[in-house]
């Protein structure tokens, strides 16, 4: 059903936080439990103290998968409030373009409520203020936005039945449905026989809410939310101010002229549940996602075969090494020595410092950076301290570290530039405060000023933007150049063998062993392994670096072998740039994603979906290259400590 392969997508982002959070099941201080009671009961003494008895729903921003432009609540020009104060939101919601506020929404706990009224929107397209406003909801139904609500902070969800029996629940629904001209019903009108009529939108105009409860018998006093379900309907009500949701479907021709009036109702019935507690509350929408199996069975093929391509590197690695060394170890007379063949032969280059040191410096640094930013946020989201209830969280704490770890990265940059040669620190430290960091800036400044022109909520609002250039500039430069000086100032890398002053010409080499076949082929193996998690990677926009960490070292230590048995010593950029390819299979693989699976329309989404893509090839560039590089300088170190060289 292309309903399910639509929504599929929509809840890839909580499918790996919920992945991350389903081990632990427990939330941390400041996401506490909220607890309920009926009406009256809230504050009387020896009965219900600390609880609530209004249940209120918050709306978040509306977005689609035919478009990689999210717009506000009150864009689509729904029933809203204004007297309310809208929530505070992190720098990691901002970032994702979230914009929660309150909603109309609000009901008793426990007290049904059937077809009640919210608000009456009147159109007359003959006023151009209406017609816009009439065009954009046409708009966001043709391109099948989602409504995103929250109850008690966790979504409100929409579950309907696939194929096989099986129930799907997606953390969203539509605002309405489009039927084509030809009578072909799009994306949500496949749910109901009624939306047939031609050219015609339907609206969902009216949604019925189940709010799911469990009593709390050993802990606090009264009931907590375990699940909030809701199914959109479409009624054309006959009396707009007394409706009675008994009519047939809210329509809107696409040609339509003249006046019309869109009531806004909704139902709302609890359920008392036993089996769900409030500690994995969320499990629910995780378990009946369908592809989730898929997203193990992957993840589980993607691990063998990382464990598999490893271990078969390393144990030819290990066995072949331990012959050359011994070999070697065993040559005592001159004529042994002078008849020295493979890696051993360039041990007086293997360490002479590469061209454009410089760059590869500045690049080493931000990678060390990128890749510790990683690692710490995977390592807390492994352990539960990013839940998903706490929104914006995974972003939040990788810009902030991302921030605090300027030192590492100008260390790195600074000790390596100068094990290099160089001798413009300066230059050095300035580059690694600004280069890589700048071009994505310039990216995303970009990107901000298109969502700024096409009025998105994802555009970041200017004190944000002056906020993340504080960030940048007083927390991490400063940072940076503390971490450069302890690295100067430090004595340069010691390397077990003495480099010649004059450079060994190196021989003709075979195809296979040449730079730029090397490169390619090279990025190959850590590709293959991610291969199959990059539908769900570009499906949810989060990276899941954790198979990088163990592919690029080794097929790039087996490389930086091959190269140096042939006598290349020209292995530092060469083993940066092995890894690194493989962000360029990603890109590569990124554009055929966007051509063959993706609906998105328009000149805006594809600039922005193009754009956001190459931040993340860069990021993948550097932090594989880092990981490659050294992997590849350990390998060396090691392998010229162990010989002996007269």
């Amino acid at each position: 059903m292309k309903m399910c392969s639509l929504h599929r997508a929509r809840g890839s982002v909580l499918v790996i936080f919920l992945l991350l959070h389903s081990a632990t099941s427990f939330y941390l201080p400041g996401l506490a439990p909220v607890s309920f009671c009926e009406p009256g009961q809230a504050g009387k003494e020896n009965e219900v103290p600390d609880c609530k008895s209004t249940i209120e729903i918050f709306v978040n921003r509306l977005d689609s998968v035919e478009s990689v432009l999210p717009y506000e609540y009150t864009a689509f020009d729904f029933c809203a409030i204004d007297s309310e104060k809208r929530p505070s939101e992190n720098l990691g919601q901002v970032l994702f373009g979230e914009r929660i506020e309150p909603s109309p929404y609000k009901f008793e706990f426990k007290k049904k409520v059937d077809c009640k009224p919210v608000c009456t929107k009147s159109y007359n397209t003959n006023k151009p203020e209406d017609k816009a406003h009439l065009d954009f909801l046409k708009k966001g139904m043709l391109l099948n936005y989602q409504h995103h609500w929250i109850v008690d902070n966790m979504p409100v969800t929409w579950c309907y039945d696939v194929e096989d029996g099986q129930k799907f629940c997606n953390p969203g629904f539509p605002i309405g449905c489009y039927v084509t001209e030809a009578g072909r019903p799009k994306d949500a009108c496949v749910v109901n026989s009624d939306f047939k009529d031609k050219d015609t939108f339907y609206v969902f105009n009216h949604v019925d809410i189940t709010i799911h409860y469990h009593v709390v018998e050993n802990e606090a006093a009264g009931a907590r939310l375990v699940a909030a379900k809701m199914e959109p309907k479409s009624y054309k009500h006959t009396k707009v101010e007394a409706p009675d949701c008994a009519g047939g479907p809210m329509y809107l021709n696409n040609k339509f002229s003249g006046e019309l009036k869109i009531g806004y109702t909704y139902s709302v019935q609890f359920v008392e549940d036993t089996h769900i507690r409030w500690a994995s509350r969320w499990d629910y929408i995780l378990e009946s996602m369908p592809h989730t199996n898929i997203q193990w069975f992957s993840i589980m093929n993607s691990l063998v075969i990382v464990l598999f391509l490893s271990g078969m590197v390393a144990m030819i690695m290990l066995r072949t090494l331990h012959k050359d060394i011994a070999r070697y170890n065993q040559m005592d007379s001159v004529e042994d020595a002078q008849e020295e063949f493979g890696w051993k032969l360039v041990h007086g280059d293997v360490f002479r410092p590469p061209r454009k040191g410089m760059l590869l410096s500045v690049f080493l640094g931000s990678g060390t950076q990128i890749f510790i930013m990683m690692f710490v946020t995977l390592f807390f989201a492994c352990l539960g301290f990013l839940s998903p209830a706490n929104r914006g969280a995974l972003m939040t704490c990788a810009v902030v570290l991302w921030v605090l770890l300027g030192t590492p990265a100008g260390y790195v940059a600074a000790r390596f530039y100068k094990s290099f040669g160089g001798e413009k620190w300066k230059t050095n430290v300035l580059l690694t405060c600004f280069l890589c960091p700048g071009v994505v800036f310039a990216d995303f400044f970009v990107m901000n000023l298109i969502l700024w022109g096409e009025g998105s909520s994802a555009a970041m609002p200017f004190g944000t933007l002056v906020a993340i250039l504080a960030l940048w500039f007083c927390i991490s430069v400063p940072l940076t150049f503390i971490g450069a000086y302890f690295g100067f100032k430090k004595t340069g890398i010691e390397h077990p063998v003495r480099t010649n002053q004059i450079p060994r010409q190196i021989p003709e080499q075979s195809f296979y062993t040449r730079s730029l076949p090397g490169i390619v082929m090279g990025g190959i193996l850590p590709f293959g392994c991610i291969f199959i998690q990059l539908f769900f990677i570009l499906n949810s926009t989060i990276l899941l670096f954790g198979f990088l960490f163990c592919t690029p070292h080794t097929h790039t230590i087996l490389l930086c072998y091959f190269h140096l048995c042939a006598e290349d010593y020209h292995w530092q950029w060469r083993s940066f740039l092995t890894s690194g390819f493989t962000a360029v299979y990603f890109l590569v693989y990124a554009i055929h994603y966007f051509f063959s699976k993706l609906q998105i329309t328009g000149l805006a989404s594809t600039i922005l979906y193009f754009g956001y893509t190459m931040i993340m090839a860069l990021i993948f560039f550097l932090f594989t290259g880092t990981i490659g590089f050294f992997a590849c300088f350990w390998f060396v170190t090691k392998i010229y400590s162990v010989v002996k060289v007269d």
